[in-house]
C-alpha cells in the first residue's frame, strides 16, 4: 500500500492513498484525516486504507485523482519525533579518515544517533532556503515510520512496529556542524528541514527488496541532472532497522508516528573507499563523502557544496525500473544577507 499526505488540509495535510504506478490517488478523510491519525488508529484504518489501495489498483474506483508530486507535503509533514541513525560505518569512517581520526570499535556494535527537528519538514518537491556560506549539502537516506514501540523493546519486536518506509534527504549544512560539535551537545543548527519523499510505502509492497528489515534496492541520486550516486541501500548497513528502533526505545517508548533514519546510504565497493560513477563506481548519497574521499587522496576537497540553483534528486526504482516512493527534487533557494 502506498500512503502520500496533499498539503491542503491544516498543518498535518490530508492523506492519500496512491495508485502502485503513482499515476493516480484518493483522498480518504472518512478513514483518517491525516497519516499521523492513521497511524494513530492502525489497526482499523490499515485495512479500510488497503480496500482503497485495491480498487484504485484495480481499477474499481471512479474518477480517481491524478497524482502530482508536487502539490505534497513530506508524507508526516511534521512528526512526534524525527531520529537519525549512521547505519552504514562505513560512511562515519571516511569522514573520520579524512581528518585523521580513528574509528572507535564501539561503533561497529552501539548506532551513532541523533535527535532531528521534526516540527516541520519541506515537501518532496520544495527548494531548499538557507544561506549558500552554510555548506549546503543533501544526504539520501532510507526512512521508516514505526507505530507504537514498548520501552526496552528487543530489534525483533522493534521491527515488527515499522509501519512503512519512504526516502529522505536529510539536508545538512557542513560548515556550522564543527563549531556545533565542538560544544559536546550534538547537531542543531546544522540540520535544518529535511524532505521525504512523495509516497510511503507499507513493507509488503517491497516484496523480496524488503528482508532482515533492510531495503535492499540501490538508491539514485542525481545533482543537476548528472548520476551522482547508486549504492545499495541494503549493503553494508551494519545495523538494520530493527537495531536502530531498539537503540531508541533502550530508554524511552517510541510513540506511533515515529521516524527513523538509516544514516547515509554508502558502499565500500569492493575496498574501503568508494568511486564516483564517472569511474566505474557506485558513487555517493551525499558531497561531504566525495569531498572526505578526494582529501584522503589529494590533501583537499574539490567538488563544491550545493549553491542557488542547485538540484539534487532522490529516487528508487523496483526490479522492473518502476519509481516506488517517488522522487525527492529539492533545489537551492539561497537566502539573502538581510534574511539570515
Amino acid at each position: 500500500m502506498k500512503l502520500a499526505s496533499l498539503k491542503a488540509g491544516g498543518r498535518d495535510g490530508t492523506l492519500l492513498v496512491v495508485s502502485r504506478d503513482l499515476r493516480h490517488c484518493r483522498p480518504v478523510p472518512a478513514i483518517a484525516r491525516s497519516l499521523q491519525a492513521a497511524l494513530d488508529d492502525w489497526d482499523a484504518c490499515e485495512p479500510q486504507l488497503r480496500q482503497v489501495y485495491e480498487a484504485l489498483n484495480s481499477g474499481a474506483l471512479p474518477d480517481p485523482l491524478a497524482f502530482d508530486p508536487a502539490v505534497c507535503a513530506s508524507p508526516l509533514p511534521r512528526a512526534y519525533q524525527w531520529a537519525d541513525g549512521s547505519a552504514y560505518v562505513n560512511h562515519v569512517e571516511l569522514v573520520r579518515r579524512a581528518r585523521g581520526a580513528e574509528l572507535p570499535a564501539s561503533f561497529y556494535s552501539d548506532p551513532l544517533m541523533y535527535q532531528g527537528g521534526s516540527d516541520s519538514f519541506i515537501g518532496p518537491c520544495d527548494d531548499i532556503v538557507v544561506a549558500e556560506d552554510w555548506g549546503i549539502d543533501f544526504e539520501a537516506e532510507v526512512a521508516v515510520i514505526t507505530g507504537d514501540v514498548p520501552l526496552g523493546a528487543a530489534p525483533e519486536t522493534a521491527a515488527r512496529a515499522i509501519r512503512l518506509v519512504m526516502l529522505v534527504n536529510d539536508v545538512s549544512l557542513r560548515d556550522l556542524i564543527p563549531a556545533e560539535l565542538a560544544k559536546g551537545f550534538g547537531f542543531f543548527q546544522s540540520k535544518p528541514a529535511s524532505a521525504f519523499s512523495p509516497v510511503a510505502v507499507t513493507p509488503d509492497e517491497l516484496g523480496s527488496a524488503w528482508r532482515g528489515a533492510k531495503l535492499h534496492r540501490p538508491l539514485l541520486v542525481s545533482l543537476n541532472g548528472k548520476p551522482f550516486g547508486r549504492p545499495d541501500a541494503g549493503t553494508d548497513m551494519t545495523f538494520d532497522f530493527g537495531q536502530l528502533i531498539a537503540h531508541l526505545a533502550k530508554t524511552r517508548e517510541a510513540e506511533a508516528g515515529t521516524i527513523i533514519g538509516s544514516g547515509t546510504v554508502s558502499n565500500k565497493q569492493g575496498g574501503l573507499w568508494g568511486s564516483s560513477i564517472e569511474n566505474g563506481g557506485v558513487g555517493y548519497c551525499c558531497l561531504a563523502e566525495l569531498r572526505m574521499y578526494e582529501t584522503i587522496e589529494a590533501g583537499k576537497p574539490a567538488t563544491p557544496f550545493m549553491s542557488p540553483g542547485d538540484t539534487v534528486r532522490i529516487e528508487m526504482l523496483d526490479a522492473d525500473g518502476r519509481s516506488i516512493f517517488g522522487a525527492i527534487e529539492n533545489r537551492v533557494r539561497g537566502l539573502l544577507k538581510a534574511e539570515i
